[in-house]
């Protein structure tokens, strides 16, 4: 009798549903490295684009300051042009203006004796300006003038009398007046050094040279 093999039932597995995904905490999304919704490439765009606007504004910068710079350097020009036209075309040039020259007249203030005045004559306009001249050069000196003197015979010469002093100094008018002044001065000022209190006269008539007597 032959031997009954017992069949064994094969069982199929049945495929089994896979769980659903859970989700992650909010936490867990503030510190992952990809950002919902957006890509690696998108954030690349992102940060090329604000390079770009900072790259722009940069530029603008650059446009303004160049812009200003050549509105300045516009109105310098304008300004240096209308200054060179005014003075080239308008300005009088005080140059071309007449110079006049004020002359000063010079009239004694002091006594003034012409030993050889008569009731017709007197004393000529150049003489009495070379005294009036005379008479400010000695009290810029610090003297002080009393009397001019024309001495009789003589129509060059002047003795001045000076305050304090014992004797006359004098002057011949086709000098200048400074110059016999300062020579006066040098001589007064010698004899006093000089211990020398009276004189007659001091002669300054000669360039160069003075005497006392």
């Amino acid at each position: 009798m032959g031997l009954l093999k017992k069949k064994t039932k094969t069982t199929t597995p049945v495929p089994t549903e896979p769980a659903p995904p859970t989700l992650a905490r909010r936490s867990a999304n503030r510190h992952s490295t990809i950002k919902s919704g957006r890509t690696i490439g998108g954030q690349r765009e992102h940060l090329e684009t604000a390079n770009e606007r900072l790259a722009a504004r940069q530029k603008d910068k650059r446009r303004q300051r160049w812009r200003v710079f050549i509105v300045s350097s516009a109105f310098i020009l304008f300004a240096v042009a209308g200054t060179i036209v005014y003075f080239e075309f308008f300005h009088e040039d005080d140059r071309s203006q007449p110079v006049v020259t004020e002359t000063l007249t010079y009239s004694p203030t002091i006594e003034v004796v012409d030993e050889d005045a008569t009731a017709t004559s007197g004393i000529t306009s150049r003489m009495s300006e070379y005294i009036g001249q005379a008479e400010v050069d000695y009290r810029d000196l610090g003297y002080t003038p009393v009397k001019a003197v024309v001495p009789s015979g003589t129509v060059r010469e002047v003795d001045f009398y000076l305050d304090g002093q014992p004797g006359y100094i004098k002057m011949y008018i086709d000098r200048p007046t400074a110059v016999s002044v300062e020579d006066a001065d040098r001589m007064l000022r010698y004899l006093a050094g000089q211990g020398i209190t009276e004189f007659q006269y001091i002669d300054v008539r000669i360039p160069y040279k003075a005497y006392w007597k």
